[in-house]
């Protein structure tokens, strides 16, 4: 039986891990199997191929809808899904004979779990990629914000203000000030431990993180949510989305940060109301916002942050940065991805013990 522990940390934690699929695997050189990939990957596919290459065709869509899948997934084996597409019940239920959706990443909420649960199909990501880069890019994306290192490449790159460092006055040394962590999983942990180096006072919040664990790492827990909003200096998201997550940074929430607190997001965009960041950053508390991550991608350009960010005349434009969900990225990385993404399939295709199982 899969147990599932709840944790905030980058994915859901599974204590037992093994999802056998009790189907029988078709021996090799009988039958080949069929892999699809659905969304972004796009080129020839040789880690892949390198993988899976003897034993199953791969085919890759490049699908940025669902409708786009249909008529071509039905007979997969194995399906391998990216952050491009959303997998729902609707596709879930033409899959014959799946015996894999594997999400290429740490996060799965844009795959109905549930609805593969109920067909027999097992849902697993690839929760240990990343991990370094994503907290590089969280701690890289604070100093950007805290040194003022964005704000004045952009002002005097537009020729706005005086060449010297009095338009970016007040800056706040770093050491001492609280670094709080939303969501203390494996890139939580490496944040914190880079933010600690810094000379941080990291705190976190994550109800689901089992005791002792902060006195291993020299952290702080906060009990409550509210508590670590009010002191925080950096805050810092890496939950996955959930129910309970969805929005947990809204209007509310950025209202309690101190004055010239900055908020950082590399886990999900929806995890923060981004509507809100324009007003927290016009009117306070916020004196920065670094997101790498949005609700929706690429956004709509009428959103009211994109609208802010982009008006030279708006606080916004030189206090917020946005990237395009590019924090997961590095050659390694990436490679990483792909390789143990297709590990992954290639011991569900014949029917061997699957990792990382989700649902």
């Amino acid at each position: 039986m899969l147990v599932a522990f709840p944790a905030w940390g980058d994915t859901t934690e599974i204590i037992s891990a093994e999802f056998l699929y009790n189907s029988e695997a078709r021996p090799v050189g009988m039958s080949r199997f069929q892999v699809v990939i659905a969304d972004f990957i796009t080129d020839a596919m040789a880690p892949e191929r390198e993988i899976l290459g003897d034993v199953a065709t791969i085919v890759s869509l490049g699908a940025s809808r669902e409708d786009e899948l249909i008529g071509h997934v039905e007979q997969a084996d194995a399906l391998m899904i990216y952050h491009n597409i959303t997998i729902s019940e609707r596709i879930i239920t033409r899959l014959q004979k799946c015996k894999l959706l594997i999400r290429c990443g740490v996060g799965y909420d844009n795959v109905d779990c549930v609805a593969a649960r109920a067909r027999g199909i097992p849902v697993a990501n690839v929760p240990d990629y990343g991990t370094e880069e994503v907290a590089d890019s969280a701690i890289g994306l604070m100093l950007a914000l805290t040194r003022g290192i964005a704000f004045l490449n952009r002002r005097l790159q537009r020729q706005a203000g005086e060449w010297n460092y009095m338009q970016a006055v007040p800056l706040r040394r770093l050491r001492g000030r609280v670094f709080g962590i939303i969501g203390l999983g494996r890139i939580g942990t490496a944040a914190a431990l880079r933010a600690k180096a810094l000379g941080m006072d990291v705190a976190f919040y994550d109800p689901y993180v089992r005791d002792g664990y902060d006195k291993a790492l020299g952290v702080r827990r906060v009990e409550k949510f509210e508590e670590l909003l009010q002191q925080v200096f950096v805050l810092s998201l890496h939950c996955p989305l959930t129910d309970e997550t969805r929005h947990i940074v809204d209007a509310r929430a950025l209202a309690l940060m101190p004055s010239g607190s900055y908020l950082v997001n590399t886990s999900r965009g929806a995890t923060v109301d981004t509507a809100a960041i324009p007003e927290a950053i016009r009117r306070g508390p916020l004196a920065g916002a670094g997101l790498d991550v949005l609700p929706g991608e690429p956004p709509p350009p009428d959103h009211p942050l994109v609208v802010a960010w982009r008006d030279p005349n708006d606080p916004c434009h030189d206090r917020v940065i946005l990237n395009p969900h590019a924090a997961f990225y590095s050659e390694e990385g990436l490679l990483d991805i792909r390789v143990k993404a297709a590990r992954t399939v290639r011991r569900a295709l014949f029917g061997e013990p699957i990792r990382n199982v989700v649902n």
